[in-house]
Order: structure tokens, then C-alpha cells, then sequence
């Protein structure tokens, strides 16, 4: 059996979490005060994901780029192609906030959408 010791995010008490694994399985979580913290362990220690934040470059606007992030949460191992793809986007101003960037970034299924204004010169 294999244990790991967390910290989970799920709410602001940051509860210290133990996941007992075996064969790749969760067996228990211990620690949580919550069901966010279940939940949060069970999916950090067998399919984790994040939010990538970033910039794009901006043609034609009030700034030269504008702030970034994925719609949703992404598989962690896509992290850096995420990025990667970011690198040569150039969106044309005015940018809004919500605004859809890249529709599918890095095969993910998942958007890249504005989280700034930013106006036309």
C-alpha cells in the first residue's frame, strides 16, 4: 500500500490530507473535513488537472497582450503543450473579457478565453 500526504485546495481551511492507494486505486482518504476535500483527493492522486493562466499577444490595442485561462481545468501532462500552443496567437483589439481565443487548445476540448478588456487604438 502506498500513501500520500495532500493539502487540499477545495476550500480555505486547507485541510491535511492521507490517500491510502493500492494497485493504482484510492482505498481511503483520511483528514478532510469536508466532501470537497474526498472528492479534491480522489482526483488529484489519479487524473490531475489544472487551470492554465497566460498571456496572448494583442495587435492593434491599448495593451500588447491580453491575460488568459482555460475555460476549465485541463490534464495536468497538457500543461506545457497548453502554453505552447499560446506562443505565436495574435489576437486583433478590441478583446473582451469571456472572449474565446483558442477553441480547442492542445487537443483538450477545452477554450482559452479572454480575462481582460482591452480597446482599439
Amino acid at each position: 500500500m502506498e500513501q500520500r500526504e495532500l493539502t487540499c485546495i477545495g476550500c480555505p481551511l486547507g485541510c491535511p490530507l492521507t490517500v491510502t492507494l493500492e494497485n493504482g486505486e484510492v482505498q481511503s482518504v483520511q483528514g478532510n473535513t469536508c466532501p470537497r476535500g474526498d472528492a479534491y483527493a480522489r482526483k488529484e492522486v489519479t487524473a490531475p488537472t489544472r487551470i492554465v493562466t497566460s498571456t496572448v499577444k494583442v495587435t492593434g490595442g491599448t495593451l500588447p497582450a491580453v491575460s488568459v485561462k482555460t475555460a476549465g481545468d485541463i490534464p495536468k501532462g497538457k500543461i506545457f503543450d497548453c502554453v505552447r500552443a499560446l506562443k505565436d496567437v495574435a489576437v486583433p483589439a478590441p478583446v473582451s473579457i469571456g472572449q474565446v481565443i483558442v477553441p480547442d487548445v492542445a487537443g483538450t476540448g477545452v477554450a482559452i478565453v479572454a480575462t481582460k478588456n482591452i480597446d482599439k487604438v
